[in-house]
């Protein structure tokens, strides 16, 4: 039998997933790469991954879209890893400079300015190369993944957006979940979710191992996955991801 293609994302929040997945060897029984989450979405849409940690965004593009797992990346508050930056405060922003590595942050930027901030701005696309350090006065960014860490000593406002929205909608976030887009063997699901349940329930040793692996390390990289990420995919996040989605349609 053909081995399964995995693609994960490549950032601190999924340390926990890699080191289970390593762990309890079922590496061995999959391909497993690791990819920004746009390049996970576009593995999973062309068919060049079986199984992705896709951003919830694209789940409605994909033909036949199963969420294989109870485990997600999301948040119940702040996130600090999905963020506005901007040395202008958000009334005076003209411009924003959007993250070409997630759909799902795009969206919930314009979300957010739609409905939260009631704010027009002009948007603007990225790619890779992007100076994200370099934006002009009246301009933001929207940034994710581990460099946030690097640079939000940089801007002197910074809005998150996973707070933000928890504060607009009352519910926690979804950044990403686990999908697949045809159905697959319940034994291998079932071992699947064994092995990310290894790394959720170890975190002292995920910090271990990958704690030189970026610039989320040591003490503060497990404040981040123990505060500000929120690995369980319950009824209230699933929840969350149909009213976002829902106004996305709206956008």
């Amino acid at each position: 039998m053909e081995k399964i293609r995995i693609s994960a994302v490549r950032y601190a929040n999924t340390y926990p997933f890699i080191y289970g997945l390593t762990e309890t060897g079922f590496n061995t029984r999959a391909i497993i790469e690791t990819d920004h989450p746009a390049d996970c979405a576009a593995k999973l849409l062309s068919g060049r991954a079986d199984i992705g940690l896709i951003p919830v965004a694209v789940i409605p593009l994909l033909k036949e879209p199963h969420i294989i797992s109870n485990y997600c990346i999301g948040a119940n508050g702040r996130v600090r890893t999905v963020q506005l930056m901007s040395n202008t405060r958000l009334e005076n922003i003209r411009t924003v400079y959007l993250d070409y590595r997630s759909r799902t942050s795009v969206e919930l930027v314009k979300v957010l300015a739609r409905n939260k901030w009631k704010l027009e701005f002009i948007w603007a696309g990225t790619r890779e190369g992007f100076d994200f350090t370099g934006i002009g006065k009246y301009e933001a960014v929207v940034l994710i993944g581990d460099q946030c860490f690097e640079f939000e000593d940089k801007y002197e406002y910074k809005y998150d957006l996973a707070l933000e929205w928890k504060e607009y909608s009352g519910l926690p976030f979804v950044f990403a979940c686990w999908t697949a887009n045809r159905e697959l063997p319940e034994s291998f699901l079932g071992e699947f979710n064994l092995a990310l349940e290894t790394g959720v329930n170890n975190i002292d040793l995920v910090v271990e191992r990958f704690s030189n692996c970026g610039p989320i390390s040591g003490s503060v990289l497990k404040e981040y996955l123990t505060k500000n990420i929120d690995f369980d995919l319950n009824a209230e996040k699933r929840k969350a991801i149909k009213v976002f989605n829902g106004l996305i349609k709206l956008l």
